[in-house]
């Protein structure tokens, strides 16, 4: 059923896989949506979640709809019950998708060299 997927997080997405979605729409729909996951943050840590690396998987089947696999810094995260409903608005508000669905998961565990210089210099992490 998914026909493009965007892995990264800490790195910039490529997409996998065939799809019936012109290459263009294809383009412009990866880069919206990690502008989108860019605008979700921890409110406790001054980084978005993409840049953190908490987004393992995004999928773009051919209808446009959005499947994310994220994780937490920690599973015990206080806002760990809140944060899907954000990356789902944020992500299904980007033109052209129908719909988003968010799947927390642990596995693998997060740890810090998922995160990005970028994310590393806002948490003067070097």
């Amino acid at each position: 059923m998914s026909d493009a997927t965007i892995t990264g997080g800490a790195n910039a997405p490529t997409v996998e896989s065939a799809s019936a979605i012109p290459a263009d729409e294809l383009d412009r729909l990866t880069d919206a949506i990690v502008t989108a996951l860019k605008s979700v943050y921890d409110p406790e840590i001054p980084a978005d979640i993409y840049e953190l690396g908490l987004i393992y998987r995004v999928d773009i089947d051919d209808d446009r709809k959005v499947a994310i696999d994220m994780t937490l810094t920690a599973p015990g995260c206080p806002v760990a019950g809140e944060m899907p409903g954000w990356v789902e608005n944020a992500v299904a508000a980007v033109p052209g998708v129908q719909s988003c669905t968010v799947t927390m998961v642990f596995d693998p565990p997060w740890d810090q060299s998922r995160m990005s210089d970028e994310a590393r210099v806002a948490l003067d992490m070097w």
